[in-house]
């Protein structure tokens, strides 16, 4: 009898859900393009967050259910989303004045690549063939008060994409506070990257065979 393997690690759902456990009363968030926008339905119930999208909307709500999209309502990503009772709408430019202005508390993005200390890379995977997606990253992550990254823990090909160094055009650096991935969370520190919890079956030896940067575990 063939023995079932164990399920090793969290999927998007599950590690969009740990980042919105992890969002506090009240904050104001900006959700990137891609798994990030996956947080905005996990909030807990009794729980207020203000979602904030680039393209003029504060006041996200959950995506909506098959069938019941309204694309006259989208995010940056063009997605179709639901906006909150009291949610309001204004200009492209009033809402990078928010993300500019230092207003936005927390903003969760992807990531290629992240370094030990908190540089980030997720517009350019800098080949001459592909296609840059600069977007409101930028501002984000300079304007913004803290930075969530979520992303799988390696690469495709299976290479590592948190690194001692990140070898692709950067965001920005020294900006990443805290990393999600289908592994583990770990926190950015002036210490270096610690590891805040494991994923199931995951072990700190199977983690850091998968992690270039070096990383400690969380002293309780």
């Amino acid at each position: 009898m063939v023995k079932e393997e164990l399920k090793l690690g969290w999927n998007n759902n599950q590690i969009a859900q740990k980042i919105a456990f992890d969002i506090p009363e009240g904050a104001y968030v900006n959700l990137g393009i891609g798994l990030p926008e996956l947080v905005a339905s996990y909030i807990p119930e009794g729980r207020e967050v203000i979602y904030h999208t680039e393209n003029g909307l504060l006041g996200m709500g959950k995506i909506p259910e098959v069938g019941k999209e309204d694309y006259e309502l989208i995010n940056a990503g063009k997605k179709p989303v639901t906006a909150i009772p009291g949610a309001c709408y204004f200009h492209h430019a009033d809402s990078f004045a928010m993300i500019r202005g230092g207003h936005i508390d927390i903003c969760v993005l992807g990531g290629f690549q992240v370094s030990e200390e908190g540089d980030l890379a997720n517009w350019s995977t800098g080949e001459t063939d592909s296609v840059p997606a600069v977007g409101g990253a930028m501002d984000l992550v300079s304007g913004v008060k803290t930075i969530f990254v979520i992303m799988q823990h390696t690469a495709k090909d299976g290479k590592p994409k948190i690194l001692k160094k990140c070898s692709y055009p950067l965001t920005g650096k020294s900006v990443v506070d805290r990393i999600y991935t289908n592994l583990a969370i770990i926190d950015v520190t002036k210490n270096g990257l610690i590891v805040r919890e494991l994923a199931p079956n995951v072990t700190f030896e199977f983690l850091q065979q998968n992690t270039e940067a070096q990383l400690s575990q969380l002293t309780k």
